[in-house]
């Protein structure tokens, strides 16, 4: 047979308490009878005590009688009863108020230690906690679980960042070292015929501009934190914005034989922080040019539906694979590997306008089938309350 020890202790403590309430009546009759004898009945015969003077004898003697005025006895009595049942009810109160007490701190520093030692380690939940923890146990699985993906993705990202600014570091060395080695050949040869230094300084300026274009991608890495965006709103010509921005991108375009169809009424509005979301459409623009098959047409609609504006971009090209697709909008995710050429950016541009959208209270998706990518923004018309 097995012996529950909790149940033993609890009767223990309920023959303690019985015990303690025993003595407690037994003190108080040894005080009363003993230590204060004379002055106790001294006290009782003056209180609850009467002198009658009845006749028995029937001739007219009369005899002295003492007897307890029982009606004041009888409250005496109940009221020690009461006392000591308050009294034993304090006491009881006090000593299961201070017990619990110190199992409540048992039970916590035991807890404390088995999640310290859970948290800490790789041991299972179900190893560290006993039953009575099973609730408390799942939860701090639960929150493990998620600390350890966030902490996998930290190092992941910190890894891609790293490698990233590694790559960076070594490809501003080449547009650099062709700048100063074109520039050298000019600068020594000042008669060198008109055509050839068209054509060097032609060179030197497309490495200078992929300089530029590689340092603004490191400077993007090392300050990128989206929780510095600030908006600064405001009510804007969204078709005149579209406009702009493919003027904008004219000769990108032009050299990659694409042009913009752009779809939209005149008159759309939109509240939002316009360089801000400037930045998020030209962010999707240079993808989709960056990505199309050249001599296509990339086209840009806008139209209102209900209380937001939706805007998409759509252009040819290579059907983005789902496992890349989902992931695009991560931080430095780059669709081309290829660190060394146009399309290896930095990877920021889609996270960013993912945030600044978010950030507008929008959504951003991409879907790509058949050859035909779309990135697609809803935004809120009007300003939200």
């Amino acid at each position: 047979m097995k012996i529950n020890v909790k149940h033993l202790i609890k009767a223990a403590r309920v023959i303690a308490a019985c015990a303690l309430g025993i003595a407690l009546c037994f003190g108080l009759y040894y005080l009363f009878d003993y230590v204060w004898n004379g002055s106790f009945l001294d006290w009782f015969d003056k209180y609850f005590m009467v002198t009658h003077n009845p006749d028995y004898s029937g001739q007219g003697t009369k005899i002295i009688v003492r007897e307890p005025a029982w009606y004041k006895v009888k409250i005496l009595l109940l009221t020690v009863l009461c006392v000591n049942i308050v009294a034993w009810l304090l006491i009881v109160f006090t000593a299961s108020f201070v017990s619990s007490k110190a199992r409540m701190k048992k039970t916590i520093t035991a807890a404390s230690g088995m999640v310290h030692r859970y948290m800490s380690g790789e041991t299972e939940a179900a190893e560290v906690f006993p039953k009575e923890y099973a609730e408390l146990s799942a939860e701090l699985a639960e929150v493990k679980s998620t600390m350890q993906r966030h902490e996998q993705i930290m190092k992941e990202e910190t890894a891609r960042k790293n490698d990233l600014i590694a790559y960076l570091a070594h490809d501003l060395k080449t547009p650099l070292t062709s700048v100063i080695g074109y520039l050298s050949l000019m600068d020594e040869a000042p008669d060198m015929p008109a055509a050839q230094k068209t054509k060097y300084m032609k060179i030197t300026l497309d490495k200078a501009l992929r300089l530029e274009k590689l340092i603004n991608e490191f400077f993007d890495i090392t300050r990128y934190n989206l929780q510095q965006i600030d908006l600064e709103k405001e009510q804007i010509d969204l078709y005149y914005m579209l406009v702009q921005m493919t003027d904008e991108f004219y000769p990108l375009l032009q050299d990659h034989g694409n042009e913009v169809v752009l779809e939209s009424a005149e008159d759309l509005k939109l509240w939002g922080d316009p360089a801000k979301l400037a930045r998020v459409f030209n962010n999707i623009l240079k993808n989709a040019i960056a990505y199309s098959e050249p001599d296509t047409a990339i086209v840009v609609r806008a139209e209102s539906a209900g209380q937001d504006i939706g805007i998409s971009f759509s252009n040819a090209g290579k059907t983005i694979p789902e496992q890349k697709l989902n992931a695009i909008f991560d931080k430095f995710f780059r669709l081309d590997e290829a660190r060394a050429t146009n399309t290896g950016g930095a990877g920021l541009g889609l996270a960013i306008a993912k945030e600044i959208v978010t950030l507008h209270g929008g959504t951003i998706t991409a879907e790509s089938r058949e050859g035909i990518t779309t990135f697609q923004v809803t935004l809120p018309a009007g300003q939200v309350q």
